[in-house]
């Protein structure tokens, strides 16, 4: 399996590999906020440590091979749009995203997983590619559905999502698998 560009273009984003450098910027326009982290695993970030902390764990993971990691930038005014990560094992890809709100119901989001769908399948090992989402999270589902992937079904009790529960939620399942 080859590693992904770290570099990539679409139409109207630029995708970089996450970095520290950029703590400020993901704290400020996606991290710190409550309505992006509702359906998350994480809690929304009160200090720019912890951006800090989760963007050293991203570039340790790239290096390492296990995730991949990207910031992705509007093209035209070179905002923060979101972030997309790819965890990899021997033949699954496995997809999680969010995107600063601001950016929402625009298609930055399809946009920017089509071609990492696309390059995960290329690989020959890879026969899957996957994510979930809270089943309350609407946006998301439709979202999946619209770069092509499929609803399995539901994994109960799969999950913390701790701004919504003290408890595992129900999440809807997502693929799309190689041909043949």
């Amino acid at each position: 399996m080859t590693t992904p560009e770290g570099t990539w273009k679409t139409l109207r984003l630029l995708a970089k590999p996450a970095a520290v450098e950029d703590a400020q910027v993901v704290f400020a326009d996606y991290a710190s906020d409550p309505a992006v982290s509702i359906y998350m695993t994480w809690e929304p970030h009160r200090h720019i440590d912890e951006t800090t902390g989760f963007l050293r764990r991203c570039e340790r993971t790239w290096t390492e091979g296990s995730e991949f990691t990207w910031t992705l930038w509007t093209k035209d005014d070179e905002a923060l749009a979101g972030i997309l990560s790819i965890r990899m094992d021997a033949s699954a890809v496995h997809l999680g995203y969010a995107l600063a709100q601001r950016w929402w119901r625009q298609g930055l989001m399809s946009e920017a997983l089509k071609p990492v769908i696309q390059w995960a399948l290329a690989q020959p090992t890879i026969y899957r590619v996957w994510a979930t989402c809270d089943i309350d999270n609407v946006a998301s589902a439709r979202l999946l559905e619209r770069v092509g992937m499929e609803r399995e079904g539901v994994l109960h009790r799969w999950v913390m999502h701790p701004n919504m529960s003290d408890i595992p939620r129900d999440c809807l399942c997502y693929s799309i698998v190689k041909a043949g």
